[in-house]
């Protein structure tokens, strides 16, 4: 009997069963997620760090984030950092990549309901009712944040490559080439990182 997991026909129990183990894990990182955005503060250290990396226009940018956002990114850049990474472009969209989050500010409960409603597979059914269709446009809007992010860092004077790094941190990348560019090497930084945090 065969069996579908996120698009891939399984067809037996080993590699089943890998992938339920999978789905917990996700779910596990979601669940820690959802508590850092509750319980999110940033610490003089954290503070120390942003003014390090960050020009003072970029600054103002971070400080617009949700605290678990700022959380989060402050997360992302220090596992860059254990890395060895130190491109400066890298480190600013670190810290910026989620920044156009802050355009459509979301609870931690509507944000959770996002996540869930990708991790199924759920399409916007409801936007013939109007609180659901208000609802849906903010969702939407909040999907949009690689953009939206990528733009408000253009005007707040970040350099091409920064803002292509987060203009481009959610887009899917295919397995690495003998030759890729410093962008693309960048981003591939950037999302493994981020999928870590």
């Amino acid at each position: 009997m065969d069996f579908s997991f996120h698009g891939m026909i399984i067809s037996d129990r080993s590699t089943l069963s890998w992938c339920r183990d999978l789905r917990m894990v996700r779910l596990f990182y979601r669940v820690r997620q959802f508590w850092w955005a509750l319980t999110a503060r940033i610490r003089e250290e954290d503070r120390a760090l942003v003014v390090r990396i960050l020009p003072p226009e970029a600054q103002a940018l971070f400080w617009r984030m949700a605290p678990g956002d700022q959380r989060h990114s402050l997360a992302v850049l220090r596992t860059l950092l254990a890395w060895g990474e130190t491109h400066p472009a890298l480190l600013r969209a670190a810290l910026l990549h989620d920044v156009g989050k802050a355009a459509t500010p979301l609870t931690p409960w509507e944000r959770a309901l996002i996540v869930l409603g990708e991790a199924m597979g759920a399409r916007p059914a409801g936007l013939r009712w109007p609180l659901l269709r208000c609802w849906v446009e903010r969702a939407r809007r909040y999907q949009a944040h690689p953009e939206i992010g990528a733009a408000w860092a253009l005007e707040a004077g970040c350099d091409p490559l920064t803002v292509a790094l987060i203009r481009r941190h959610q887009e899917v990348l295919g397995p690495p080439g003998p030759a890729e560019d410093l962008e693309t090497r960048l981003l591939r930084r950037l999302q493994q990182a981020d999928r870590m945090n």
